[in-house]
């Protein structure tokens, strides 16, 4: 049986998430639970008891441990092996990272690469063609920093027996030229994944060590835990056989990923193993979509975007999302819906609104609510729902809109978008995360973009639209309490009695450091079950 550890951690500024403990400032953890809350003597001497270590963190900010609420870390410990294409401006720069990889590898590998912009191909469109000759002979499969696009190269294209256009049950897309023939551009997962299920995959063992590094590497951020957003059985599986190997340290829920083309028996396949869990880990939760991104056009918008998009809902039934949201509502299931676009949002409400209450249940989740129109934002209002945002997304943006969400979205809507602070005020439960792989899995990067709106430590930076601000106590909250209630629990998120022992030990206090200076606060250590998982 998997045990939590022990520890008792004395000298603490503590933030507990509750009105209890204003003075304490040390806490005794037995068997990944806390016990006792209170001075550094009255601590001391009961871990002395007990033989139960103490760690002194000379004046250090103790918080409940931070949780991302949206995060793909079995996905990334995958699509990161490759070459990290962000930053790249040019056709000409991506050539170059290719040739160099293609130099680099064995006969028989692909080139592989994530983070990949829109922008250098501009003018061009996403073309496979343009990459080829960097890497002769050899499959290259790319994939856009926001993992709604994939680019391949021909060789790559024939590997996966991709000859031209395709039907598929969402609103996935292999894009082809005037004759038919397939550009390399691959448009949201049921395309894209054809390619990269082609190339050569990890073996199961090291599949596992790469998803218990991507764990301690997150820890070092001060991460204890979050939600998977593209869960399956075999994410499943690996959490298990990491548990039970001893090699777990984090505390997942994982929300299986819900295709739009799965039946009524893959459903009822799914609500069959809603209930299976470990210690550190739980299922009975879903994640679905109701349309795409900004930048490929496949939100789902109230009127077009500047390129006549955004009017297409993900599913090309939409009867069948509210059948299969019933159905995992009526499971006990708990639903994330991703929805990008404002008339997004406000559909996927009109469903939510027709589900009857659950007793003692926590409601569901909207993903991203990256645009909202006003009406929306007061649709939001007394809706139930928690808002999963990701203020940190606006790294892209560019202070004069010319960047390629703006210009899609068209004049003036740009201000329409990551309306975090708007949200909060409307009564909404915000809960905060990164789409990692999407964007930077620090929690720390992502508190600052949703304080600060603005790149952090660059005074010159340009603030996105400054009214919708966080505070430092609600961007903290937002990473802890907030998503532990979102969920249904009052054990975590708070440095109580009886609450799991996850903790984020800082070198200063988070909330008074300033959004400029928060992304270099220093974790002194992450705890995780009452073990610590990272000392800095």
């Amino acid at each position: 049986m998997v045990q939590g550890g022990n520890i008792a951690i004395i000298g603490a500024e503590l933030r507990t998430n509750t009105a209890d403990h204003a003075d304490a400032t040390a806490i005794l953890v037995r068997d990944g639970k806390i016990v006792l809350i209170g001075g550094d003597a009255e601590v001391r001497a009961a871990a002395e008891a007990e033989g139960i270590p103490s760690r002194d963190v000379a004046g250090a900010t103790v918080t409940p441990g931070l949780f991302d609420s949206h995060t793909h870390p079995h996905w990334a410990s995958e699509i990161t092996r490759g070459i990290d294409l962000g930053g790249l401006e040019t056709v000409e720069e991506l050539r170059a990272a290719i040739a160099a990889e293609h130099a680099r590898l064995p006969e028989g590998a692909w080139v592989r690469g994530w983070n990949l912009e829109y922008e250098p191909f501009e003018e061009t469109g996403l073309l496979g063609s343009l990459l080829e000759d960097a890497a002769p002979g050899r499959p290259v499969a790319l994939i856009c920093y926001d993992l709604h696009t994939g680019l391949a190269t021909a060789p790559a294209l024939a590997a996966a027996g991709i000859t031209g256009a395709r039907d598929f049950d969402d609103a996935s897309e292999i894009v082809v030229d005037a004759s038919g023939a397939p550009t390399g551009e691959l448009r949201e997962p049921s395309a894209y994944q054809l390619v990269f299920d082609a190339a050569p995959a990890s073996g199961p063992e090291e599949e596992r060590e790469l998803l218990r590094d991507m764990f301690r590497t997150l820890a070092a951020t001060g991460l204890t835990g979050g939600a998977i957003m593209d869960g399956k059985d075999r994410t499943v599986e690996l959490l298990g056989e990491l548990e039970e190997r001893g090699g777990l340290d984090h505390r997942v829920t994982v929300h299986h990923w819900h295709a739009v083309g799965d039946d009524d028996a893959a459903v009822a396949r799914v609500i069959a193993n809603k209930d299976r869990h470990g210690r550190l880990w739980q299922t009975g939760a879903i994640k679905l979509f109701s349309d795409g991104v900004i930048d490929t056009g496949t939100a789902w918008l109230h009127t077009v975007d500047a390129c006549g998009d955004g009017r297409a809902a993900f599913w090309p039934d939409w009867s069948r999302y509210g059948e299969v949201v019933r159905a995992y509502h009526d499971a006990g299931m708990l639903i994330a819906t991703h929805a990008v676009g404002d008339y997004a949002v406000s559909r996927v409400l009109e469903v939510y609104a027709t589900l009857p209450p659950r007793e003692g249940q926590p409601f569901h989740s909207i993903e991203h609510l990256e645009v909202l129109a006003d009406e929306d934002v007061e649709a939001l209002r007394g809706s139930g729902i928690t808002a999963s945002m990701q203020p940190l997304h606006m790294q892209w943006r560019a202070a004069d809109n010319s960047d390629n969400w703006a210009v899609r979205l068209g004049e003036g809507r740009d201000a329409t978008g990551y309306r975090v602070r708007s949200v909060l005020d409307a009564g909404v439960r915000v809960t905060l995360g990164s789409d990692w792989p999407v964007a930077q899995y620090d929690p720390r990067l992502g508190m600052a973009w949703a304080r600060g709106r603005h790149t952090p430590g660059d005074p010159a930076a340009h603030v996105f639209e400054p009214e919708q601000q966080l505070t430092g106590e609600e961007a903290l909250l937002a990473y802890t309490l907030w998503p532990a209630q979102a969920r249904g629990h009052e054990d975590r998120g708070v440095i109580a009695v009886d609450a799991v022992a996850d903790l984020t030990v800082w070198g200063a206090d988070p909330v008074v450091a300033s959004a400029d200076e928060l992304p270099e606060v220093p974790i002194r250590l992450t705890v995780v079950d009452g073990r610590v998982i990272f000392e800095g």
